[in-house]
């Protein structure tokens, strides 16, 4: 294999670690299914594909267009601000009153179906303006500087991607002790929730 095409594809995993290891929405609700072991397969793909889907629109140029049409922006700005404070309201009010079973529920119980896990995941990505602007907008011009091997980046964003969500969806079993706590749960809403409603303000904010 080409050596450009491997150094390519390395940049690409590494910056696309670089945006997605964060604390965030997404990243917050794939660690609560992966703990519950809840819908974790489910939910692992659609992040996955969904970051394959606007990794591989940045890299061939759509990022320009969006760039080019910032009430696109907005729109999706007013979207996610308000889920997201949506989200962060919700986790607040589970940490002022614990689900009953919350800690049954960090041993492998589910709460709710796997019908709304999936469309809150859905959610959580597709209105969450930030994911556009890390994949679509700065993956896509970065790997616009990489000329004919800017694939070969893309490639290495997207790898970078499925390994954070099944690492971060199968490896949260192993935080099922610690989190079969019901005060452990509050903390981590407790945190959730101020990063959910901070995330969403300063996105409402900006527009």
């Amino acid at each position: 294999m080409n050596h450009g095409i491997i150094t390519a594809a390395l940049v690409g995993f590494g910056t696309g670690l670089s945006l997605i290891v964060a604390i965030g929405a997404q990243n917050a609700f794939v660690l609560r299914q992966g703990v519950r072991r809840h819908a974790v397969l489910a939910v692992v793909a659609i992040c996955a594909v969904s970051d394959a889907v606007l990794i591989a629109l940045g890299v061939s140029g759509v990022g320009a267009v969006v760039t080019a049409w910032p009430a696109a922006l907005t729109v999706v700005g007013l979207a996610g601000g308000g889920f997201l404070i949506c989200y962060g309201v919700l986790a607040a009010r589970r940490v002022l009153r614990p689900e009953p079973g919350a800690a049954l529920s960090a041993q492998g119980a589910t709460t709710g179906s796997a019908r709304k896990a999936v469309l809150t995941c859905l959610a959580m990505t597709w209105l969450n303006p930030h994911v556009y602007l890390d994949t679509v907008l700065l993956i896509g011009s970065v790997a616009a500087d990489h000329g004919s091997q800017r694939w070969a980046f893309g490639t290495g964003a997207v790898l970078a991607s499925l390994t954070w969500f099944v690492t971060l969806g199968y490896g949260a079993r192993l935080l099922s002790g610690l989190l079969a706590r019901p005060a452990a749960w509050r903390v981590l809403d407790g945190l959730v929730a101020a990063t959910m409603v901070t995330m969403g303000g300063m996105l409402l904010a900006g527009i």
